[in-house]
């Protein structure tokens, strides 16, 4: 699918010697009008001409595809590109008008692993920050086949990818939210923790928190499913993306029991103290190098101490909250960690101020998954992927 590159060469020789400094510029003969607009135009891509026929391509079943010669790899290819039109917001919304998005939506079926991958990006990248292409795919149900992908897909990648694209799909959009709970999304993101995959654990962790963020009442549903436990584990993890994420959880559920007044059992209190008490002694063993590193992490560190026991922690103490050059307050990282860093300028961020001042509860199913029990008979079926879940 590749095009052969643009002769800049000789573009450069036409513009030299039509503007060399010597003489004023003069009116184009015609012959020289018709050759430059011919140069250019040739080397112009018409993204919507391109997407169209990545849509026709897309709808042409898979036999007739393979009698052409067209490989899985090709197809990856041409979803490359398509992902590279459509991040373009305008771009993204157009693909539903031609025909495109149902099309694409079928790809994550697909019976290539890295077929059904590169499809759940494009759909991550058609949805984010976007509404109106986030109502597009849910009105089309393309949630379905990610949460299948998500939670049943037997290559951990496409798992992983699927993850991502739910996880666009239902930032800032309520009814998307809401599926998801009703989908047993808990149990499934529960479920992901118990997987050896680092970039799996990641996303995971980096939803729940999301989710408990804007929706405070579900901090009693992880706590039933029993997510505290879990994300203490992970708090002590090797990877740091891993324990910053798992700490973001913990500082919601920490924040949400001051507000109700409540308090975790005494045997809880026992072990969250412990771990932050051996991440304190970790950060201080740190070169100032890694210091540096991991300024969100003492962040975190320290307010989940102060969320949790109403007392500054050791890291305050030690000099090591703030460091030489840090004079700017903490920020308040878990609230701000998830500013959509793409598409900002794009999102309406206002539209659900009066719908915030009256919040409905979903209803939540709080059994685990369809097919779970079958993806636990058959946890070696992914290629090898291990899991290890806490105990």
């Amino acid at each position: 699918m590749a095009k052969e590159g643009p002769n800049w060469e000789g573009l450069l020789k036409w513009s030299l010697s039509h503007a060399d400094g010597t003489r004023p510029p003069g009116n184009l003969s015609e012959e020289d009008r018709r050759w430059f607009m011919e140069a250019m135009q040739s080397q112009t891509v018409d993204v919507i001409r391109r997407m169209k026929e990545i849509t026709l391509v897309m709808q042409t079943p898979d036999q007739v595809l393979e009698s052409q010669g067209v490989t899985p790899q090709d197809l990856e290819d041409m979803l490359d590109e398509l992902q590279e039109h459509v991040e373009s917001i305008d771009m993204a919304n157009d693909l539903h008008s031609i025909g495109g998005l149902n099309p694409l939506l079928k790809y994550l079926r697909n019976s290539h692993d890295n077929i059904r991958a590169k499809a759940a990006e494009v759909v991550s990248t058609i949805v984010q920050n976007n509404p109106r292409s986030q109502q597009l795919v849910m009105e089309a149900n393309g949630l379905e086949p990610l949460l299948h992908n998500f939670t049943s897909d037997p290559d951990v990648t496409v798992r992983t990818k699927a993850l991502g694209a739910i996880s666009s799909l239902i930032r800032h959009n309520k009814p998307g939210i809401a599926a998801f709970r009703l989908a047993n999304g808990y149990s499934a993101l529960k479920d992901a923790l118990s997987f050896e995959s680092v970039r799996f654990q990641r996303k995971a962790l980096n939803l729940i928190q999301y989710l408990l963020h804007e929706n405070r009442s579900d901090c009693n549903i992880v706590t039933e499913l029993g997510f505290p436990r879990i994300l203490m584990h992970f708090a002590s993890s090797e990877d740091g993306e891993v324990r910053e994420g798992a700490l973001r959880g913990l500082l919601e559920l920490a924040r949400d029991r001051r507000e109700q007044g409540g308090s975790c059992s005494s045997e809880e209190e026992r072990k969250l103290k412990e771990l932050l008490e051996q991440r304190i002694e970790g950060i201080s063993l740190m070169s100032a190098e890694d210091l540096g590193a991991a300024r969100e992490e003492r962040q975190l560190v320290d307010s989940l101490w102060n969320a949790s026991f109403n007392e500054a922690s050791a890291l305050q103490e030690k000099g090591l909250l703030v460091l030489p050059g840090e004079d700017a307050p903490p920020p308040d990282v878990a609230s701000k960690h998830f500013e959509p860093p793409l598409r900002a300028w794009a999102a309406d961020r206002n539209a659900d101020v009066q719908a915030n001042s009256e919040k409905k509860d979903a209803p939540l199913l709080l059994g685990p998954p369809a097919g779970s029990a079958s993806r636990h008979n058959n946890s070696n079926t992914d290629g090898g992927d291990e899991r290890n879940p806490p105990t």
